[in-house]
């Protein structure tokens, strides 16, 4: 099942996205926080069956959580892109973090501030977080799983560089994009070679499979559990398949601009699309 929270007459509304088109679900009354701490699976079924419902028009989409809740990220997670940029593998997650108004939205328009040039891309699984999970096992990790969305760790890599913490480069407003839906975790299966791809401006970029992570999403969950205490809605992006702008040499590399559209393509969950201003 596909959900989304889009906006009607600038109310936030549940909806389901459907072959036949987005239904809007607000009528029985749940928010996605409600659904992915485990209210309302069984109703949210019916309305996605029932081809009676009407489909809205214009879809305005919404954060695909609200509010946001802890933003996690994994950084050098694919085997070819961490021997791209030339910084090895680690033992265990390299894990960072954005700030939740890094959160935004499919369609929204990301600002890359004037101050700095080395913007970056990143096409990322990202696991949302269905039960909270404190020192959980890597056997039972998954239980605290409640879905799957399309994620873009945008990055600012020179910052990056200055000291050997990534905070700076990761977390400038709108640098966490999400959407255009969270697909329940019984319909995606990230251990089965999901394919990730990015484009920028209709140009393939990256061309990936979580077949190549290093940690795979039970190892993820397991290992951060046991240092943060994860919250239902919180986010977990999972690292990035090669191909990123920062892998190319210098004099060939091409950083994001405004007036760039990046599109993040995720098999089995859609694609993610923003706009450089």
């Amino acid at each position: 099942m596909k959900l989304c929270n889009i906006l009607v007459d600038n109310e936030l509304h549940l909806a389901v996205m459907t072959d036949r088109g987005v239904v809007d679900a607000h009528s029985c009354g749940l928010s996605m926080n409600d659904v992915i701490a485990g209210a309302g699976r069984g109703e949210l079924e019916k309305i996605a069956a029932d081809s009676s419902l009407p489909t809205v028009d214009a879809v305005e989409l919404a954060n695909v959580v609200e509010p946001a809740g802890k933003l996690l990220c994994v950084g050098l997670n694919y085997k070819a892109h961490a021997d791209g940029v030339g910084m090895g593998k680690f033992d265990a997650p390299a894990l960072f973090s954005k700030f939740g108004n890094a959160l935004t939205y499919s369609g929204a328009e990301v600002e890359l501030p004037e101050w700095e040039v080395s913007y970056d891309y990143e096409a990322e699984l990202v696991i949302v977080i269905g039960k909270r999970a404190w020192n959980v096992s890597e056997e039972d990790a998954m239980d605290c799983v409640f879905g799957y969305t399309c994620g873009n760790d945008l990055s600012c890599r020179d910052p990056q560089k200055r000291t050997s913490q990534w905070l700076i480069g990761k977390t400038m407003p709108g640098f966490g994009p999400c959407g255009p839906c969270i697909v329940t975790k019984d319909s995606l299966d990230p251990f089965a070679g999901v394919s990730v791809k990015s484009y920028v401006n209709h140009e393939l970029r990256q061309n990936g499979t979580t077949a190549d992570m290093i940690h795979n999403c039970a190892d993820i969950v397991s290992y951060a559990s046991k240092y943060i205490a994860l919250e239902p809605g919180d986010l977990i992006f999972t690292g990035t398949p090669s191909g990123v702008a920062l892998e190319q040499r210098q004099d060939k590399r091409r950083w994001l601009e405004k007036g760039d559209r990046v599109d993040v393509e995720i098999e089995g969950i859609g694609t993610l699309t923003n706009y450089m201003v």
